[in-house]
């Protein structure tokens, strides 16, 4: 069974260097061709982060294509207006889902249980039936609380289909194939080529895996590798939780050394705590609010999810080499929990594939909790 990490160093051309930063939007094909590839092969866990994020997010959990789900039917952008009155603007959706997050209780166990979906979208045929390709994925991780244990994942290649009703009538126009070949998009500017790849209309089998943790300890990326202990020990303050993840800033995005503000950063990197990551529920809290402060983060309103789940979105735009990208977390505000992430091309570049309006990726955590089994 081969290894994600071989996988992806695969995807990359000899030329490109394969220690240098990668542009988010890019890591994120890489590691959705590479879970496509590997048909369900069981992956190892690599803590770093797959968005570019560029989800937040995916979190850290690299191998678990945590960072692209891309919306299926219905509004392909997930721009939907929110009804019944004005959308709340972002401050007040995330103070409020702070607010029910404060009033969260918890009992840590021995793992860190998540359930995922994820997929990615990719533009195929030529012409009048040049139609868009959703590859899924699905994916469940047991994290342990403690070091050196090891972490369990089960994922599957759940296949691929047309992403919507109109790439549906030009696949069915191609002959309805069963198969696809896929270029993975990069940067218009980006020297260089991923290997092409083929993806099945089939789901594949279901597997199991078991894998050290990085370094025995580091179980997720918060601006660098972090332990549970890490994790655990963030402070509930937003102020000092602020304080504490700029430490790492260094003035470039994620996954690249293109600039990117503090406040980008931080959503960037919020994104993930909030989403999915073993904090304790005040410090999620803190995380809402946070992010209720940077004026870069504004209210989208009421969306769905790729899973049909109602929530209050927010979201920061960025410019990219591949255009303008809407970063978004979609929240329940009943509970204080964040749904489903989603990056949507606004503005193409010149050279980008991806038309205005589409979901490219972004990712749907299904569970969160903590459980003393695993596999």
């Amino acid at each position: 069974m081969r290894d994600v990490l071989h996988t992806l160093r695969e995807a990359r051309p000899a030329e490109l260097d394969p220690d240098a930063p990668v542009d988010g939007d890019v890591r994120r094909a890489e590691l959705a061709h590479a879970m496509a590839g590997a048909q369900g092969a069981p992956a190892r866990r690599r803590v770093r982060p797959v968005w570019g994020l560029s989800l937040a997010g995916a979190v850290a959990a690299g191998a678990i294509v945590a960072a692209t789900l891309v919306t299926t039917g219905g509004n392909p952008a997930g721009l939907a207006p929110q009804r019944g009155g004005e959308a709340l603007d972002a401050r007040t959706v995330l103070l409020a889902a702070a607010e029910k997050a404060d009033g969260q209780t918890e009992t840590m166990r021995a793992y860190w249980h998540q359930v995922t979906i994820s997929s990615h979208l990719y533009m195929v045929g030529t012409g009048a039936d040049h139609y868009g390709v959703v590859v899924r994925q699905k994916a469940e991780t047991w994290t342990p609380s403690k070091p050196d244990v090891k972490t369990w994942t089960l994922q599957q290649n759940l296949g691929a289909k047309p992403a919507t009703q109109a790439d549906m009538a030009a696949w069915k126009r191609a002959g309805s194939p069963t198969t696809f070949e896929i270029d993975v998009p990069t940067s218009p500017k980006q020297k260089g080529r991923l290997k092409s790849f083929t993806a099945k209309t089939a789901p594949g089998r279901p597997e199991v895996s078991s894998s050290p943790l990085v370094d025995g300890d580091k179980v997720f990326w918060l601006g660098r590798n972090v332990t549970m202990k890490d994790l655990r020990s963030l402070p509930s303050d937003p102020k000092r939780l602020k304080a504490e993840l700029l430490r790492w800033y260094k003035g470039h995005g994620t996954e690249s050394n293109d600039p990117m503000s503090s406040d980008e950063w931080l959503y960037q990197v919020a994104r993930g705590l909030v989403m999915d990551m073993p904090v304790k529920p005040e410090v999620r809290a803190a995380g809402f609010r946070m992010l209720a402060a940077l004026p870069a983060v504004k209210s989208v309103g009421k969306v769905q999810d790729p899973q049909g789940r109602t929530g209050n979105a927010i979201a920061v735009d960025e410019k990219t080499p591949r255009g303008v990208i809407r970063h978004q977390l979609i929240i329940d505000l009943s509970t204080g929990t964040a749904l489903a992430s989603q990056n949507i091309m606004l503005v193409p570049a010149a050279g980008t594939q991806t038309p205005s309006g589409r979901t490219e990726g972004s990712t749907v955590t299904l569970t969160t909790e903590w459980t003393n089994s695993h596999p």
